[in-house]
């Protein structure tokens, strides 16, 4: 799962790799909630730009928001198999966290890098749109906090998922321990 992640001035310059021109006032930093406007990279006409939408679809009878869906059953979901087909998007972060079973907030943010991408949908919602993203098994470096964890994607793949019309089905099938595990992440507690 993925309740909340953190986007800071760094996470700009990987966006960069992706987006050709950013416009930073589109950017929107620090912690970012469920039901909050958030910056995403989605393709429009033919080019990956930087947008604002809100994280979460309206869930079904008005309970709430569905902010994640996994990423080895979306295809198979009603509710997000059209979206994941046709309105890819990738959702740039610095780190993300989870709460351990004593609920102390953990960040993850991988070594070496100044934010990661993470895969993900959208679609149109009373003329607003909303962006959910996928989850998969957690790797070695998650696991002992939470047993799910963004699928988290590098600049390549980043590119396939957002342009690549027979690639997407792949990548939802990546498993984090490759390429991730060989990274890791580093973990901190943070007082709530």
């Amino acid at each position: 799962m993925c309740g909340r992640y953190y986007v800071d001035d760094e996470t700009a310059r990987e966006i960069e790799k992706i987006v050709r021109q950013l416009d930073r006032k589109l950017l929107i930093k620090g912690e970012i909630y469920p039901g909050q406007k958030a910056s995403v990279i989605a393709r429009e006409a033919g080019e990956a730009v930087l947008r604002q939408m809100d994280w979460g679809y309206p869930a079904p009878q008005n309970k709430g928001l569905v902010i994640n869906a996994r990423s080895e059953s979306a295809l198979q979901k009603r509710m997000f198999s059209e979206s994941v087909m046709s309105r890819r998007c990738v959702i740039p972060a610095r780190s993300f966290y989870e709460w351990d079973k004593d609920k102390n907030k953990i960040t993850f943010k991988p070594e070496g890098k100044t934010g990661m991408f993470l895969a993900g949908f959208w679609k149109r919602f009373s003329e607003e749109d909303h962006f959910i993203i996928l989850t998969t098994d957690a790797n070695a470096s998650v696991r002992p906090v939470h047993n799910r964890m963004p699928l988290i994607l590098d600049e390549e793949k980043s590119r396939a998922w957002l342009e690549d019309e027979k690639r997407y089905e792949q990548l939802l099938g990546l498993q984090p321990d490759t390429p991730l595990e060989k990274e890791g992440f580093m973990q901190e507690s943070l007082s709530l």
